[in-house]
């Protein structure tokens, strides 16, 4: 009997020496918990509330002077009609809207708008987790400095999100008013209708923007996450997290949550379970029609929150059906509507050896609903004349511009103009006279097909034809096909 009990003493010595490395490599990691992490933090959301405010200004100004020019075509109309829907001036209303927004963003956030953000919950709880105790950390005064500052700014940034979507409600109230004024009006003068189109189309345009920046925020990146997966494991987070969270304030911690007695007159899990069979039966195939059943739901479920959150209505924030089809770039800031990529051509020489390969490399800007244009330059590298003859040599070079229009499906039309220097060069100082390039206008169709990667977002294949080769010097073929590869 000795070895067995020696056995089961070394498992025990074991598994605590193991836990007892794991608390002290827990410890470690937290010590030395990198400060990049809240400047990251600090950084992402003042970036995102300065981007906040300022396009929220920008879409109450243009829907100030939308507002103004419904008042003064209305005002030509229906007088009376106008007198009721303006009682004062709205670029006024515009204004006190925008000091308003201003002044509540400043204060502390009481709501996180129409649906809940776990993430942003969980990360603002775990700062004010480590600003309660920065011995984990050791931290240093500037470190404790940057952890309060990104605290503040991760708050400040909901509170202003909280203005946002009281905005938001304005706008959505204002318009529901205006198409109930004018709802009795029959045959409305172009210039009515317009505004009004225009008013509509930039209240949904402004709720698409404020469910975007919600998306960000709820995003915080791999650092953020890593970062709190890490405070995570510490065993005092998790009593901190269920009395500090939002949603524990929301709804309200009861005293004994998570003790025996809290569960004291609650079904069992096993008790559920036998209530369940003794209605579909316990053999197999009932259970498993019930869980297809439910599986089935959910993906219904699913796709009908997919398609509410397609037109407007998604995470609750109330249903706004267009009547217009919107754009998917246009909530995008400029930097992210841009797209990089690569393209190749090869043109086929003696023996079926590549005679040179063209490379390209393009800028494109997206326009919207799968439509995009942009430049780009191209290299043509020479690769000899045959498989006994193999050299690299400099065969020309080109400037582009295209434009790619998409039609159905996977299907584009793409066009565009180019400029390319035909001949071998060995300085750049040989291709400085446009007057010796050569034009190309080029018109043709794109398939793009699934051959995405880590890398390559989008792959498409191209065939398009010259109708300027023919007057070119040497003649190039008529007839191109390229494979480009878009990487974001």
């Amino acid at each position: 009997m000795k070895a067995p009990l020696c056995a089961v003493a070394w498992l025990c010595l074991a598994v605590t020496c193991t836990h007892a490395q794991t608390v002290d490599s827990l410890a470690d990691r937290l010590a030395h918990f990198p400060d990049r992490v809240f400047s990251k933090i600090g950084r992402q959301t003042v970036s995102l509330n300065q981007q906040l405010t300022r396009q929220t200004e920008r879409y109450l100004h243009r829907m100030a002077r939308k507002e103004e020019k419904l008042r003064s075509e209305l005002y030509k109309t229906d007088s009376a009609k106008a007198k009721a829907l303006y009682p004062q001036d709205p670029k006024q209303q515009y204004v006190a809207l925008i000091q308003k927004f201003r002044q509540d963003s400043s204060r502390g956030f009481t709501s996180m708008g129409p649906e809940y953000l776990a993430r942003v919950d969980s990360l603002q709880v775990a700062l004010s987790f480590l600003n309660k105790n920065p011995d984990l950390v050791n931290a240093s005064p500037a470190l404790q400095a940057k952890m309060q500052a990104s605290l503040a700014s991760l708050q400040q940034l909901q509170a202003k999100l909280q203005a946002a979507d009281a905005v938001r409600q304005f706008i959505q109230s204002r318009k529901a008013q205006i198409q109930q004024k004018l709802s009795g009006v029959t045959h409305l003068p172009s210039g009515i209708t317009n505004a009004v189109a225009g008013y509509k189309k930039q209240a949904y345009y402004y709720a698409d923007q404020v469910r975007t920046y919600r998306a960000m925020l709820n995003d915080p990146g791999k650092t953020a996450q890593t970062a709190l997966a890490l405070v995570s494991r510490v065993p005092a987070f998790s009593g901190f997290m269920k009395k500090n969270s939002f949603l524990a304030g929301l709804l309200g911690v009861p005293p004994g949550y998570g003790s025996d007695k809290a569960v004291e007159g609650l079904q069992t899990r096993s008790q559920i379970t036998a209530l369940i069979q003794s209605k579909i039966g316990s053999s197999g195939g009932a259970a498993a029609s019930l869980q297809n059943s439910i599986n089935t739901a959910k993906a219904d479920i699913t796709k009908l929150q997919n398609k509410l959150s397609k037109l407007g209505g998604g995470g609750g924030s109330g249903m706004d059906i267009p009547d217009f089809k919107p754009s998917d770039q246009h909530s995008k800031t400029f930097l992210n509507r841009l797209q990089y990529g690569f393209n190749l051509q090869t043109t086929r020489g003696t023996y079926y050896f590549p005679n040179y390969s063209d490379i390209g490399l393009s800028l494109g800007y997206n326009l919207g609903h799968s439509n995009s244009l942009g430049v780009g330059l191209s290299y043509k590298i020479g690769l000899g004349t045959g498989w006994q003859h193999i050299a690299f040599s400099s065969q020309g070079v080109g400037l582009r511009s295209w434009v790619d229009i998409h039609v159905k499906k996977s299907w584009s039309a793409v066009g565009g103009y180019e400029l390319n220097y035909l001949q071998p060069f060995s300085s750049f100082k040989d291709i400085r006279q446009l007057n010796t390039w050569n034009q190309s206008g080029l018109i043709g169709i794109a398939k793009t097909i699934s051959l995405k990667s880590t890398i390559l977002k989008k792959t498409q294949v191209q065939l398009l034809w010259d109708f300027l080769s023919y007057s070119q010097i040497p003649q190039q073929p008529p007839v191109n096909f390229r494979v480009s590869y878009s990487l974001n």
